[in-house]
């Protein structure tokens, strides 16, 4: 082979890497359908989000888990939490349980094609052995904390126990006492963008803690005063905080998308932003984000809970400033980013996930045709399947509650000025909720209803449909025939005590 002959083969070798995107993914917790502009909010205005949003693909048939660790699993794993073990609960801080070894990540997928692998946020995957931290799964580099909240300015976590939970790889931080956690993710995001060398393809996995709410009841929504005090209009004390903590964020992601332009990454980048679940609306875990017209609440399976704020944003796009409802879901990230990145997925365990490019790429009808939205048969004991426009549902009580009514957000002083986005093609319009509602419980049963046609979930169709009521009543069970058992652990293990590691949450046991 001759010398021109070797130098082409290395120049169109070169030419192939970079042609990999970058792929930066924003995950908020907590957020509601009715918390961001592009779907209707009036009270708090997101204009970085909507900007992105508006110029790329908002998914308005999107959907994701009812809480945050089963979501972030599936994220990671591209694989329903019911195939995992992950279906139920969330991890505690004391409780030694996690995503298991034998699960592939998706940076792991990524750093295999040559991305450079950088966590910044919020991991809750696990970590009471280090195997489970986010550098032993596929991060190069990880800056932020291991459990599902704490309080936002002194970086501590409170379950059962009481420790610091800020991490740099595997070092604990101690040095960011007083410093706001969405300003600290944000330049720390930042930080990775301006020193990456442009030429190998990077994934920023940034997970933010805004907008959960903190460790304490009486303290629970945080946010600097001089944000809090840019939503006087808002007449509810703890709505106009909450409104101060999406507002920040939406700053943050400002930041970080200049930040790309400044290293002029933007023209081969794909942004993707998603909420990791439905909003808990009405005081619900202490919060006040909202879902509203959408029924329900996090940890519901109404759509409030699972019908989740997302978009994707690349300037690689063919169809951008659109909306989409074709049916996705959040499994279908790994498969989709995997491919982009020239990789294949061949895991030892088969995927749920679908590869969803060719949809948001060319307008060409989702490969997917259903969705399982959980089976949880030990916390909340509810199940919930999609299949086309049609959505079987039974909803069990949420710490006491069923929580599934209709939370219009609080009210404000005045009449609000509508932000410059028109949301109507992104939004849900539903009418008045009916006076006699169905409560989709065990004592009433399975619900039906046609998402298409009626999104607020007003309308039970068991009754009128029975054929198609039956039909996925047994797909769900088909589903059932597959899960695994959970994961979870709820037995309390003392040496997971910060006081036994100065006073840090980290890993106490050695696999």
């Amino acid at each position: 082979m001759n010398i021109f002959l070797i130098l082409c083969l290395l120049l169109l070798v070169d030419a192939s890497k970079q042609k990999k995107p970058h792929i930066i993914m924003i995950v908020a917790d907590d957020l509601g359908w009715n918390d961001v502009s592009f779907h209707g909010s009036q009270q708090i205005p997101t204009p970085n989000i909507d900007k992105l949003a508006q110029s790329g693909i908002i998914l308005n048939n999107y959907y994701v888990l009812p809480i945050c660790t089963p979501t972030r699993s599936a994220i990671m794993t591209g694989r329903y939490p019911i195939h995992t073990g992950m279906q139920t609960d969330t991890i505690f801080a004391p409780n030694a349980w996690a995503v298991g070894l034998n699960e592939t990540f998706l940076p792991q997928y990524l750093k295999h094609e040559g991305y450079r692998t950088y966590g910044v946020g919020k991991w809750h995957l696990g970590f009471y052995a280090k195997e489970f931290t986010p550098t032993y799964r596929g991060f190069e580099s990880f800056y932020g904390y291991y459990l599902g909240k704490s309080d936002y300015w002194d970086h501590s976590d409170e379950e059962t126990y009481w420790g610091l939970d800020l991490h740099e790889n595997e070092k604990p931080v101690y040095t960011q006492w007083g410093n706001y956690s969405t300003e600290i993710f944000t330049a720390e995001a930042e930080d990775r963008i301006r020193n990456h060398n442009i030429s190998e393809p990077m994934f920023l996995y940034l997970a933010y803690q805004a907008v959960h709410s903190a460790n304490r009841p009486e303290d629970p929504l945080q946010a600097p005063q001089e944000w809090i005090d840019k939503f006087k209009h808002i007449k509810h004390r703890k709505r106009r905080k909450y409104a101060a903590m999406v507002a920040y964020m939406d700053y943050g992601i400002g930041r970080v998308y200049d930040q790309l332009a400044a290293k002029g990454m933007l023209d081969n980048t794909i942004i993707v932003f998603t909420t990791d679940n439905g909003g808990p609306a009405n005081g619900f875990d202490w919060n006040w984000a909202n879902n509203f017209p959408l029924r329900g609440v996090k940890a519901s399976l109404y759509e409030g809970g699972v019908r989740a704020a997302g978009f994707i944003h690349s300037k690689l796009l063919k169809n951008p400033g659109r909306v989409s409802m074709d049916l996705m879901h959040v499994t279908d990230w790994l498969p989709t980013f995997v491919n982009l990145a020239g990789g294949s997925v061949k895991p030892n365990n088969p995927l749920d996930g679908v590869d969803q490019w060719e949809t948001l790429q060319n307008m060409t009808p989702s490969p997917r045709k259903e969705i399982l939205l959980n089976i949880d048969n030990s916390t909340w004991k509810n199940a919930a399947l999609r299949v086309g426009d049609y959505k079987l549902i039974q909803q069990g009580k949420i710490r006491g509650n069923y929580w599934d009514g209709w939370y219009p957000p609080p009210q404000s002083h005045r009449k609000t000025k509508t932000v410059n986005y028109k949301p109507l093609a992104a939004s849900v319009q539903c009418g008045k909720a009916p006076v006699n509602v169905t409560h989709c419980t065990r004592k009433h049963g399975y619900c039906l209803f046609n998402i298409k046609e009626d999104p607020c979930e007003y309308h039970d169709l068991s009754k009128e449909y029975p054929d198609i009521f039956k039909q996925m009543l047994a797909r769900l069970d088909e589903y059932r025939m597959t899960m695994v058992p959970p994961r979870n652990n709820k037995t309390v293990d003392p040496l997971s005590n910060p006081k036994l590691h100065n006073g840090v949450w980290k890993p106490w046991v050695t696999l």
